[in-house]
């Protein structure tokens, strides 16, 4: 077994990795900035290590300096988490390059499901159905020409990174010149490639997603799948699992294609590879595969018994995976809510500052609550907004749905604004709970000028 591990993250996934790490008997080093050096995984880590400044591109997305940081104090693995370096092939390699063990998958299969466009030709030589889109374009009249075959409405996105970045919604030829310059504009920014490509627009969609783990011996099984359609320009704000309501056959493809797409990859570790359901068509698509722990492997962990990043660890040391895919069994629904520093009735303006106050409702077997936030802890303003993620499981959705809403009507928030009261606007939402969301539902609400106001109205009624 992996005797220490250097955490390079931060926030609540920083927090989740040590603590599986001590489950495990494993020590736990933290890298940190300098703006989370008293943060409460700095707190509870057995030791910590100054990457560098406030500003990610000079602590947490400096791979040589993770190398040096782990290699200084004695560790023989790094567990990138999510976002920053957890997809870095460049990370990966020079962690085998110095003796280390990267937590996640091998720099091929990094590279390969690193860029989305790559990934789409994979998917398609494993038979897995792909929308039309594009050949990887930077803009100008090849944008424009790309256009004309894939028709409108489209999707232009990055061809590197995730979670949303780089993506703009099209919905005619007068657009899309500006769009393609602002979708390469943030790709660059954000990824260090201004590279997009032009994708068919789905307007009955919605997004689901399949948990796939696998070893080094060959097993690649799944853990179901979750529905996180529920979002805001691109960004996750309510996910489930299972993902309720799918007809038999979509369900079974999805779990099928996704575990075929990583056996031919040869892929090891944990990742998720995500889907657009077209729902008016009864059909599905590949988007992409997100080789790393995901935001919301909790919902999965609640309904299959299965904790996956000391699953990614003992993977990672190269033991087997100790359950085969009968053993898999999803009991209950779970439900998760994020709760970011920002303020919807200002146009989800960060809002970074001190936690005056801090209270969580008592979790237990059906409510789990993944967070680094404490009284009086100081929001920082360099990084995600992600507070806390708030889970329920139970016998049914509609009951995981009513204890959600109890619990964020119990979490206590002061300080800063946050998504609270928007995450109960949501969850009253009579859409929701009969399964008629698609991905532009929730921003449609947005604009219309209701969400934010109904939110304050619902919070005012509860507390």
């Amino acid at each position: 077994m992996i005797r220490r591990v250097l955490v390079a993250n931060r926030g609540e996934i920083a927090v989740r990795v040590i603590r599986a790490c001590r489950s495990l008997g494993v020590e736990s080093v933290l890298a940190v900035s300098v703006a989370d050096r008293e943060s409460l995984g700095a707190r509870i880590a057995d030791e910590t290590v100054l990457l560098g400044p406030a500003p990610a591109t000079e602590s947490y997305l400096r791979p040589e300096l993770v190398v040096a940081a782990a290699l200084g104090k004695g560790c023989d693995a790094v567990h990138p988490g999510y976002g920053f370096l957890a997809e870095s092939a460049e990370l990966a390699r020079l962690c085998a390059e110095h003796g280390l063990v990267f937590v996640g998958p091998g720099v091929e299969a990094l590279r390969l499901f690193g860029d989305k466009v790559t990934a789409r030709r994979h998917a398609v030589a494993c038979g897995v159905p792909v929308l039309p889109a594009s050949e990887p374009t930077t803009g100008g009249a090849e944008g424009l020409r790309a256009a004309e075959v894939v028709g409108f409405p489209l999707l232009v996105k990055a061809s590197a990174g995730g979670g949303g970045k780089g993506m703009r919604r099209v919905a005619t030829a007068d657009e899309l010149p500006g769009a393609l310059e602002l979708a390469a504009a943030e790709a660059e920014a954000a990824f260090g490639s201004p590279t997009v490509y032009l994708e068919r627009y789905v307007a009955s969609g919605r997004h689901v997603e399949v948990q796939v783990v696998a070893d080094a011996h060959g097993a690649v099984l799944h853990l179901g799948d979750r529905d996180c359609t529920v979002q805001r320009r691109h960004q996750k704000l309510v996910e489930e699992a299972p993902a309720p309501g799918l007809p038999a056959d979509v369900q079974e493809g999805l779990r099928a294609s996704a575990v075929r797409l990583c056996q031919q990859a040869g892929y090891r570790g944990v990742g998720t590879v995500e889907f657009l359901v077209d729902v008016a068509a009864g059909e599905y698509y590949f988007l992409e595969v997100n080789p790393r722990i995901q935001v919301e492997h909790g919902v999965t962990e609640l309904v299959t018994g299965v904790d996956l990043v000391a699953t990614q660890l003992r993977v990672a040391a190269g033991e087997p995976l100790p359950f085969t895919q009968r053993d898999v069994v999803l009991r209950g629904h779970a439900l998760e809510c994020r709760i970011n520093a920002e303020d919807p009735a200002a146009g989800f303006r960060p809002s970074p500052g001190r936690l005056t106050a801090w209270r969580t409702p008592a979790t237990g077997p059906s409510l789990r609550i993944d967070t680094h936030c404490v009284e009086g802890y100081l929001v920082p303003p360099y990084y995600d907004s992600l507070l806390a993620k708030v889970m329920t499981v139970a016998p049914t959705r509609e009951q995981a749905i009513d204890l959600m809403d109890d619990a964020l009507d119990e979490l206590v928030v002061a300080g800063v604004s946050t998504t609270r009261d928007l995450q109960r606007w949501i969850l009253a939402r009579p859409e929701l709970r009969e399964l008629q969301v698609t991905t532009p539902w929730l921003d449609a609400l947005l604009a219309s000028g209701e969400g934010p106001v109904a939110a304050g109205a619902v919070a005012g009624a509860r507390s």
